[in-house]
């Protein structure tokens, strides 16, 4: 094998196509007039918004129990935690504490749950998965009209009673992350009195950013504690990990808690940078780009690391914001939700049919 055919297959040979798509996109940015420093500060944005969610993949990959189709379960979660801190009346940067302090309860509850499903039908946790996902998601399609909320600024008008699909987070936990510790060229400039061109252009969500860093560092040291490696060890070969004493399916449980936890968390941090909170079937949209990222940055149906959470995230919001913009720009006609729907679905395709199977 020659170097070049060892790095295309170390690489992987669809994330090395996507890759060269991307590449391809920003250098076209000049020759049809798109601003380049605004798509960075796009991706930037919408990286700090969905890294979490990613990262929310990583326990249960490592554990065996798979892909996390069932990310609404954890979206829910953590919609209640949102919604209940707007009820409650708490208001600015505390409502976002409020609302990760009432997620985690639920988080907790409902991921063990999900776990002592799972742990019944091993070896077919993504088929369940996908349906405990939409089960949970049509459930509260029913309970967000049903729930005894009154909060005018969640509520409809005319009834004074039932969620609207979107909420509006404006004097609540709207950009609480994004804006903390927030780096903005352009007002550098202004204070300083020089002119950066269009470097001005660039701003990024320092808080966020270190927000998910801290829980990628968090997970990664786990990962290389005792429990972390006997999770890693019952991914792999659940026998090997039983012979050597250890609880699978509390191992197993566990990752799925950790799991539901970090999408509970992913989804408050993406409100905030997004600035709205949406209900009813709006958890489903998230389920497969988040799936698409992370097999996109190289990881496995059983096997993921930090890395490909960051790599795949990256590379799958870069495809999605730049491609609107550069091929509207240049043949004028919007492909970005066919060129999305093929990564996602064609990537989660490629993955399935790599996996290995450990013995049970």
């Amino acid at each position: 094998m020659s170097p070049l055919q060892a790095m295309v297959a170390s690489y992987g040979l669809p994330r090395l196509l996507i890759t060269g798509f991307l590449l391809v996109l920003f250098i076209l940015t000049p020759f049809v007039d798109v601003d380049l420093v605004t798509q960075i500060t796009n991706i930037i944005n919408r990286f700090s918004w969905n890294a979490v969610l990613v990262l929310a993949m990583v326990p249960m990959i490592h554990s065996g129990c798979g892909l996390n189709f069932g990310l609404p379960l954890a979206i829910i979660c953590g919609l209640l935690g949102s919604t209940l801190s707007i009820q409650f009346g708490f208001t600015g940067p505390l409502s976002f504490v409020a609302a990760v302090v009432i997620a985690t309860p639920f988080a907790i509850l409902l991921g063990g749950g999900y776990g002592l499903l799972l742990n019944r039908i091993k070896g077919g946790e993504m088929m369940i998965a996908t349906y405990v996902g939409f089960s949970v998601m049509s459930f509260f399609c029913m309970m967000w009209l049903l729930l005894p909320y009154s909060a005018p600024t969640m509520v409809y008008g005319l009834s004074a009673s039932g969620l609207r699909p979107t909420i509006s987070l404006d004097g609540f936990y709207n950009q609480v992350l994004a804006g903390f510790l927030e780096i903005d060229f352009g007002e550098i400039a202004g204070k300083l009195g020089i002119s950066l061109g269009a470097l001005e252009k660039l701003v990024i969500p320092t808080g966020s950013l270190l927000v998910f860093v801290l829980l990628a560092f968090l997970m990664w040291a786990f990962l290389h504690t005792k429990t972390g490696t006997a999770m890693t060890a019952v991914g792999s070969n659940p026998t090997f990990a039983r012979a050597a004493g250890i609880n699978v399916d509390r191992t197993r449980m566990l990752s799925v808690i950790m799991s539901t936890w970090l999408g509970a968390i992913g989804i408050l941090i993406y409100q905030q940078g997004f600035g709205f909170i949406q209900l009813y079937n709006a958890p489903n949209n998230l389920t497969m780009p988040t799936v698409a990222a992370i097999l996109i940055g190289g990881a496995s149906v059983n096997k993921a690391s930090i890395s490909n959470v960051i790599i795949g995230t990256i590379l799958f919001q870069g495809i999605v914001t730049m491609t609107p913009t550069v091929m509207n720009s240049a043949i004028h006609m919007d492909m970005s939700e066919v060129i999305r729907i093929i990564v996602s679905q064609g990537m989660i395709l490629y993955a399935l049919t790599r996996k290995v199977k450990g013995s049970k």
